[in-house]
């Protein structure tokens, strides 16, 4: 029987869905055999006593509306369509009640954050006048509001896509709305390619994609030319106005005086508009500091981000009198905050990056991409003439991005391979991502799910795999929580992984005091849903609370935990990055940690999230991280062998032991690779005049003589040093080999015999002397031969050798050892040189012999006294 990689069988005559992760099998409700609506599919549609909604009513005074009827037509043509309307234009509240008059079964709408879903739910529900949770619902990560009477159902895309992981054929949904796609979230992007996929097997799912940005024919594309849908947005008035500010950031973020001009734009504007201004700041954190120097002037302010609870967020959303709100980028797009005549922009988002190389994944604060800016300043203009303080240069606008970099390029893709790897296509091959995912990234996440036993080497996933996927936290904190349950307790496991989920960054980094505090509703939620999803423990006795967290977040990180370094504050991790603590922790001081969250300020890795460790609670929560392994390196001119223990990288304890041969000769070999063989070996002045001798031979005469460089040398070690390094390996010391005895190995045989007639170590003179040939460091450059001139009284031809190729060069001395002339032509010299060399010297040297004619003369070692 074929199978498609989703994981599902296929007959010809049925479709049967075999879902990824239950295994169960599923038969979806048959539709129009051709895959294509017709008329009376989108008619009739009251059969079930439904009524429609009043989209006359809903839609009033929305700009959208004008493309329902090219809505309708295009999902009656091929059932999918591309949404291309700015903010404000009612997309999200007009599109999904269209589409539920239009079909049976249930809307689906995903939106990239909680907030949204249930904004968007609630906005429905009033202009539809349906109580909220019964026709129109939402349903997100801790909260819901859904009944069997649900027709439109907002959700965040990860909802929907473990929907799509535990029932892939989405039975009881007939179309799927992926609203605000251009933001470009990862679950976002997979829910694409995995709805679009599901269309193949079933083509009766409508899917619209709506985008706020013009990158609407991108998608269009992935979906085979779909229709779209282009709305212009009524848009009042607006004045753009550059109001840079002091430097924005520096290596701890964004700067005071920056955070001042914020506040201070943001008054201004409220006093110039007396309307709510909307203020845009990176994250929860500088909302919060914007917020806070805008009191000061007596001025009423909110803040809108994703870590206030859903109460706060409602309040702030209900209102619409003049006021200042400091929000995270969650308001450019898919929520309408009522009041709004002015948007101060910082320019900044805060966006996620990944960190291979030090295993760190964080927020980063980055400069916005155009589209975004285009986004916040068109909310001033939705109510009347708006205006829009942009708080960086007008020159920046051209080198910006043009739009939001997609989170699965600069993300961990621990949860998209796995999501990816269960839904049968691993790695995402042959989905119609928008963008592929960052391969590097994507390995490393590979190999992390290996190592948790998610997947196996084919990376199929396995049991343990698919129950992670069906968990509603990332793999390594699903895996902890099934890890730890029974040794700490379910419940007090299921607390910490909601914490370490959750957006909470705990005081002076300090886990344990956070796990204490009263936690909120939305973590006391989500720690009661994960605790039903795991067998009940209770927790043991005599278990303190230190322990306990450590226990879960090692279970989930065993790679960061840490060790104080000595020489500092600083703490080493398990995986090899260095980071520290924040200022007045209460961790400081502490020898061990386990570390549950790190971060980046700059340069700097920051530890976040911690909680103290014993060193016996490290090795033993670290176990599958220590190795021990022996390892021999050169030292102090000898081969010197320690046995190391790691966690990790960190170093627990290291004691020398003997090497095996096979370590030493490898140390050996590295040390003269790395070193150069004068320093390994101690090259003497015989070792390099034998070396001088070689390549002179190899210049001149090629094969067989060898070459004998370093590197040629290090290369061919085992062949010219091979005893000798296995005395290295045993530690005897370089100083004791025999250099020259090895270095004759490379002679030739039988050309050897004729090595020291070819370059000879000396040469003899007149007088019998047999003096050493100096031979040059290149064999391009000229061999000489130092001696006295008086010794080669009689000597004619200028020596050679290498058989005739290479004339000496002559240094003639005095009896003092002074250079007098320098010659390669013995011959000339006698004739033309030497008288001036015998006028000048004779009177210096007056005990020594300068005959006229030095061809008959005898040669001479000493003075004419001596008759030497």
């Amino acid at each position: 029987m074929p199978r498609s990689k989703l994981g599902r069988d296929i007959r010809s005559s049925d479709r049967r869905w075999c879902s990824p992760t239950t295994g169960r099998t599923t038969s979806p409700r048959r539709r129009p055999s051709d895959g294509r609506r017709s008329p009376s599919w989108l008619t009739d549609r009251w059969q079930t006593g439904r009524m429609p909604f009043d989209l006359a009513a809903i839609g009033a005074g929305l700009p959208v509306r004008e493309a329902l009827p090219g809505l309708t037509a295009a999902l009656a043509d091929g059932g999918v369509a591309v949404v291309h309307a700015p903010p404000g234009t009612g997309k999200t509240t007009l599109v999904p009640p269209a589409l539920a008059n239009l079909v049976d079964g249930k809307v689906v709408v995903t939106q990239p954050r909680r907030i949204a879903a249930r904004a968007g739910a609630r906005r429905l529900a009033q202009l539809s006048a349906t109580t909220l949770g019964d026709e129109v619902g939402f349903v997100v990560r801790g909260d819901q509001a859904v009944s069997a009477r649900t027709r439109v159902e907002f959700c965040t895309a990860g909802v929907l896509l473990r929907r799509l992981l535990t029932a892939p054929d989405l039975e009881g949904i007939d179309a799927v709305v992926l609203d605000e796609v251009h933001e470009r979230a990862i679950e976002t992007d997979l829910a694409f390619a995995m709805v679009a996929e599901l269309r193949e097997l079933r083509p009766d799912l409508a899917l619209v994609v709506m985008s706020a940005t013009l990158d609407a024919t991108r998608w269009a594309d992935l979906l085979g030319g779909a229709p779209v849908l282009s709305v212009a947005a009524d848009l009042h008035p607006l004045v753009i106005r550059w109001a840079p500010g002091p430097q924005r950031l520096d290596q701890r973020g964004l700067t005071r005086p920056f955070l001042d001009h914020l506040a201070g734009q943001a008054v201004a504007a409220l006093a110039e508009t007396d309307s709510a201004v909307l203020v845009f700041a990176p994250g929860a954190r500088e909302c919060d500091e914007v917020a806070d120097r805008v009191r000061t002037h007596g001025v009423p302010v909110q803040v809108l981000h994703g870590s206030l609870a859903p109460a706060a967020q409602n309040e702030v959303l209900a209102r619409s009198d003049p006021r200042v709100i400091v929000a995270t980028s969650l308001a450019e797009s898919a929520l309408t905050v009522p009041g709004v005549r002015a948007v101060v922009d910082s320019g900044l988002a805060r966006e996620p990056r990944h960190d291979a190389g030090r295993a760190m994944t964080g927020l980063v604060t980055v400069s916005e991409a155009r589209s975004s800016a285009e986004q916040r300043s068109g909310r001033a203009a939705r109510l009347g003439p708006g205006l829009a303080v942009r708080c960086f240069p007008e020159s920046d606008w051209v080198g910006m991005r043009p739009f939001t970099t997609p989170e699965i390029l600069t993300a961990d893709l621990t949860q998209t391979a796995l999501d990816l790897a269960v839904w049968g296509a691993p790695r995402g091959v042959g989905l119609a991502l928008p963008d592929a995912p960052n391969p590097a990234a994507m390995e490393a996440a590979t190999q992390t799910l290996r190592s948790l036993a998610a997947l196996d080497e084919d990376e199929q996933p396995t049991v343990l795999g698919r129950r992670l996927a069906g968990l509603p936290v990332e793999p390594r904190l699903g895996r902890a929580l099934l890890e730890t349950a029974a040794s700490v307790g379910t419940r007090q496991a299921a607390e910490v992984v909601a914490l370490l989920s959750s957006d909470v960054r705990p005081a002076g980094a300090d886990l344990v005091g956070a796990w204490r505090a009263p936690a909120s509703r939305q973590l006391q939620v989500e720690s009661t849903r994960l605790t039903r999803l795991v067998d009940h423990h209770p927790r043991p006795t005599g278990l303190e609370d230190d322990e306990l967290v450590a226990t879960v977040v090692t279970a989930a990180f065993p790679d960061r935990i840490a060790r104080r370094r000595r020489d500092g504050d600083d703490y080493l991790l398990a995986s090899g990055t260095a980071g520290s603590l924040p200022p007045k922790s209460r961790l400081h001081g502490q020898q061990w940690l386990a570390v549950a969250q790190i971060g980046r300020v700059g340069e700097r890795a920051v530890i976040r999230a911690a909680v103290p460790l014993t060193e016996v609670a490290a090795t033993d929560l670290g176990s599958a991280l220590l190795s021990e392994a022996s390892q021999a390196t050169w030292s102090g001119g000898r081969v010197t062998a320690r046995s190391t223990v790691r966690l990790g990288v960190i170093e627990l304890s290291s004691t020398p032991v003997q090497p095996t041969a096979d370590q030493g000769r490898e140390a050996a070999r590295r040390a003269l690779a790395d070193r150069g063989l004068p320093e390994v070996l101690g090259w003497g002045e015989e070792v390099e005049r034998l070396r001088r001798r070689l390549a002179l031979l190899r210049d001149q005469l090629g094969e067989p003589w060898p070459q004998v460089d370093d590197e040629a040398l290090v290369q061919r070690a085992e062949e010219w040093l091979g005893p000798e390094l296995g005395d290295l390996a045993r530690g005897v010391a370089a100083s004791r080999i025999d250099l020259v005895a090895a270095l004759r190995r490379l002679l030739p045989w039988p050309a050897a015999s004729q090595f020291d007639t070819l370059a000879p170590e000396r040469l003899q003179v007149p007088t019998g002397s047999r003096i050493r040939l100096d031979y040059p460091e290149l064999p391009t450059e000229r061999v000489v031969l130092p001696v006295k001139l008086q010794e080669c009284f009689g000597l004619l031809d200028t020596p050679r050798i290498v058989d005739g190729r290479v004339p000496v060069l002559l240094h003639l001395l005095s009896p003092a050892g002074r250079p007098l002339a320098v010659t390669d032509d013995l011959a000339s010299f006698w004739v033309n040189a030497y008288p001036a060399v015998r006028a000048e010297n004779r009177g210096r040297y007056s005990k020594h012999p300068w005959p006229e004619d030095p061809l008959t003369a005898p040669p001479r070692k000493g003075t004419s006294r001596s008759g030497r």
